[in-house]
């Protein structure tokens, strides 16, 4: 199928690594100019050039740190740059887990909603103007699909992310931009795989108790539908949030 987005423009944060990774490659094969957003020079080169190697224009590399004050703004004038002065599309991927100890304070937490959400909306908030004069833009924001039987202060924050995610596809979608969230389960990669589930005995007592597809799913198969959602196909699909998860149970056991 041609999702009809040869010559679009898109920024991907979090691009250096499993889920970002694969959105960037989903949306390069589809013909989309990038620029790829993150703190690893090295992995991102290494992501530029895979790029290329499948036939992808190569993309251009925006080195930044969306959790600080002055991260979002230098991101978005480096895209800007980069991409002609617009981008059509942004996917708001970067993020990470954040397990809580008992002691933990506002530090933490703050640091938590800095990476999960802040970042992403003052990114937004830059890119939005553009998109609105252009009549056109799709915005994807990956927040969770489960919650865990810890805490965790990427949880709020991605709730926030999600509550926020709706309202501003309600208040966007007369200028022509959907805003979508994508929840994934568990998906390979170094986090999932080194962190939360480092042993082959864990990642199958995972799959048994919680998804019932049976195995993890890959960064490609959150990039296919994030391809999609970006794609002008998907011009009447905005305020949803879709899961990614092998039908896995919510509430992670």
């Amino acid at each position: 199928m041609d999702l009809q987005l040869s010559g679009k423009t898109a920024l991907v944060t979090g691009a250096s690594a499993g889920i970002g990774t694969g959105i960037a490659k989903a949306l390069a094969t589809e013909g989309v100019k990038l620029a790829i957003a993150g703190r690893n020079a090295a992995a991102l080169e290494i992501v530029a050039s895979e790029i290329a190697a499948a036939g992808g224009a190569k993309a251009t590399i925006v080195l930044g740190d969306i959790a600080a004050y002055s991260g979002p703004a230098e991101m978005a004038e480096a895209a800007l740059k980069a991409l002609g002065g617009r981008v059509d599309i942004l996917v708001n991927n970067a993020g990470g887990s954040r397990p809580l100890k008992d002691d933990a304070d506002d530090e933490v937490w703050l640091e938590s909603f800095n990476l999960n959400f802040t970042g992403a909306r003052r990114l937004t908030t830059r890119l939005v103007p553009a998109m609105r004069e252009a009549k056109w833009g799709r915005i994807i924001n990956l927040t969770g699909a489960l919650t865990g039987a810890k805490l965790n202060a990427a949880g709020p924050a991605k709730a926030a992310l999600a509550t926020w995610s709706r309202t501003l596809a309600f208040e966007l979608g007369p200028f022509g931009i959907t805003v979508n969230t994508i929840a994934p389960g568990r998906i390979n990669s170094v986090q999932i795989l080194t962190k939360l589930h480092p042993t082959e005995q864990s990642r199958a007592d995972y799959i048994r108790q919680n998804i019932p597809a049976g195995y993890f799913g890959e960064p490609e198969d959150v990039g296919r539908l994030a391809a999609f959602l970006a794609s002008p196909l998907a011009r009447y699909i905005s305020g949803a949030a879709i899961p990614v998860d092998g039908g896995a149970v919510r509430m992670a056991l």
